[in-house]
């Protein structure tokens, strides 16, 4: 898993977290600032890694 970060045509950045296989599995909102969005990116990293299963579907 990676993610990539991008500058957009009107100056705002976004990321996709894309997986090993390449393909784009989240596409974030766009920010203002690259500090924003490399936070952002720091704060999945660091709280995902445990990230449970809520499996609302079950009846």
């Amino acid at each position: 898993m990676k993610f990539v970060l991008k500058k957009a045509s009107n100056g705002q950045y976004r990321f996709n977290m894309v997986a090993s296989n390449g393909q784009t599995v989240a596409t974030s909102e766009t920010y203002t600032r690259k500090a924003s969005a490399m936070d952002t990116i720091a704060s999945i990293q660091q709280r995902a890694g445990g990230a449970t299963i809520d499996d609302q579907t079950a009846n």
